[in-house]
This record gives structure tokens, C-alpha cells and sequence, in this order.
């Protein structure tokens, strides 16, 4: 359901998350051991630390490291970013479609709460909840 870049933009986080609270970490680390493409992460980081989810210094001993606490970022935020999820209800056989829950579509029904259940996992879980980091989220994992 996922864009290959958000599936990248969230592993680079999760990457960051795993790391000890405030370490800064070089691009190339990052690409290397989240397996994401050297070019195509610089462009990621970019938009990430735009929107504020990262800090950057250059030059001897910079890099980069999360601005915010991974318990903090959840991932609807991130996905909106690089997929432009909207929260509200859409249609899934397009944007020229129009349906409601008074005059649906055909997969509206289904569509309706597969999309909602999604658009709640992407608001509850969190960076820290799917970094490797054991200390990193509080949540419980069975």
C-alpha cells in the first residue's frame, strides 16, 4: 500500500530510532543499513528535514539525527509526506468518482472501512514501534 519512498523514508527513521537517544548518523550509514540507494535517500532526507523530523550538521563529526522522539512521530505522518494520504474518506475508484456513505460506489462499503482501519494503524504506530531499538517504544510486543 505503501510508495517505495515512504517504505524508505520509514526505514531511514527506524534506522535512526535504533540508535542511542541524540547520535548523529552519516547519510551513507544510513543507505548501507537500511538498503536504500545512496541518491534516492539524500532526496528523502531532504523532505524529512524540511517537515522537521530531522536535524542535519555538516562537515567533521555532523550527520544526521531525529529532531523529534520516535515515540512522538507517527508514521501517518511521515506517509503523508511522500503519499499525500488525506484522512478523510475517498473514493477508491478515483478522485473524478464521487460516492459518500448516502450515495456509494460499488466498493464503497469495503473500501470504506479497509481505509479506515489503515489510516488508524498509520496514526497509532509510531517510529519507535517499528524501530529495532528494544528500548525504543513502550509498546508491548507479543
Amino acid at each position: 500500500m505503501l510508495s517505495i519512498t515512504s517504505k524508505y523514508a520509514l526505514r531511514a527513521l527506524s534506522h535512526m530510532a535504533s540508535l542511542p537517544n541524540g547520535s548523529e548518523v552519516l547519510s551513507r550509514q544510513i543507505a548501507q543499513s537500511a538498503e536504500i540507494p545512496g541518491n534516492y535517500l539524500s532526496k528523502i532526507l531532504l523532505v524529512l528535514r524540511n517537515a522537521g523530523f530531522l536535524d542535519s550538521h555538516r562537515g567533521k563529526g555532523g550527520g544526521y539525527r531525529l529532531q523529534k522522539r520516535p515515540k512522538d512521530i507517527p508514521l501517518l505522518d511521515v506517509v503523508e509526506l511522500f503519499e499525500g494520504i488525506q484522512t478523510k474518506s475517498t473514493c477508491l475508484l478515483g478522485k473524478f468518482h464521487e460516492c459518500s456513505d448516502d450515495n456509494p460506489c460499488s466498493a464503497h462499503p469495503s473500501w470504506s472501512d479497509a481505509r479506515n482501519a489503515y489510516i488508524r494503524f498509520l496514526k497509532s504506530t509510531t517510529i519507535a514501534d517499528i524501530s529495532k531499538h528494544p528500548t525504543a517504544s513502550k509498546k508491548r510486543r507479543a
